[in-house]
């Protein structure tokens, strides 16, 4: 078994100013995996490919890619309030929907592998016709649904435990019962989905389960609520392959969240998946980083979520 770490330090030049997403993020999570020695050693490093167009449009309509391109082309700033852009921005998003990819190609390759890719911008808030909330592309659902177009992978498990909704990554999947998108979330909160009766439509319909939780719920209640979700969720989805949405601003003290998790209920959440993993998929798991905008916390929250992948 590997442990595949996917960066690559374009990922600093998607140029966001005075913005929580920012490049500074992964210079922090970086500092910490470095600090351990004895990790250090367990990782597989991976440089990513961009992400084709079709890969992009799978799931995405083909006017908000070229939209999104035409905008960074004239060096916009904004495409809405939240979400900021530079040149490079579109140039990096592909890289960073890349990387999900090359996670799936990472872990596919032999049975039990596991990847963590460090990328911004994060994802799961693009919906399929918009880019929004610092997410420009939807990486989960791009490398879910490349695994299922280039692998046959049936049944991929996206697991989201951002202190935000994953929105977009629901829309997305919204009819479709070959993929089961779990979120636990603050809510009511930014975007405003997420309500606990929200379980998708059509076919789809039970393949969404959202669990909101008030701010300040308590780390304990939370996590528990969580692995009870997944005990209901495994029983209905043995999942092939395994997607987490790795948001740690639901980390206690993160400035754009209320939720009071710790550093160790991370480890705790990521080994529950891993165990549905390594029972249904053969261990794959493919973690990618979403929010999380403490820097003095962020390093060791992505840490010990690492750690607990090996």
């Amino acid at each position: 078994m590997a442990i595949h770490l996917i960066y690559d330090p374009a990922f600093l030049k998607h140029d966001t100013g005075v913005h929580p997403e920012n490049s500074l993020r992964l210079e922090a999570i970086l500092r910490a995996i470095k600090q351990d020695e004895t990790l250090s050693k367990k990782l597989v490093p991976l440089t990513p490919k961009p992400a084709s167009e079709e890969d992009i449009e799978r799931v995405h309509r083909p006017e908000m890619f070229q939209e999104i391109r035409k905008l960074c082309e004239q060096g916009a700033h904004f495409i809405d309030a939240d979400t900021h852009i530079s040149r490079d921005s579109f140039e990096v998003a592909k890289l960073a929907a890349g990387a999900a990819i090359g996670g799936v190609d990472a872990v596919m390759k032999a049975d039990g592998d596991r990847a963590l890719a460090l990328i911004r911008p994060p994802g799961h808030h693009t919906t399929i016709t918009h880019a929004m909330g610092f997410c420009l592309f939807n990486n989960a659902t791009i490398a879910a649904r490349y695994a299922q177009v280039k692998y046959g992978v049936e049944r991929v498990f996206i697991v989201d435990w951002d202190v935000h909704h994953g929105n977009g990554t629901q829309e997305i999947f919204w009819t479709d019962p070959t993929v089961f998108y779990f979120s636990t979330h603050q809510y009511p909160w930014y975007p405003g989905t997420g309500a606990a009766g929200e379980r998708g439509a059509g076919k789809g319909e039970g393949f969404t389960l959202n669990i909101p939780l008030r701010a300040g719920t308590a780390a304990r209640d939370h996590v528990r609520a969580f692995n009870d979700a997944l005990t209901e969720i495994e029983r209905k989805f043995p999942p092939d392959l395994v997607i987490i949405s790795a948001g740690f601003d639901s980390k206690r003290g993160d400035p754009l969240g209320g939720l009071m998790l710790e550093d160790g209920d991370f480890a705790e959440m990521t080994k529950r998946v891993l165990a549905i993993a390594e029972k249904h998929g053969a261990g794959r798991v493919v973690a990618l980083l979403e929010g999380g905008y403490n820097l003095s916390l962020l390093g060791g929250s992505v840490h010990s979520h690492l750690a607990a992948l090996t």
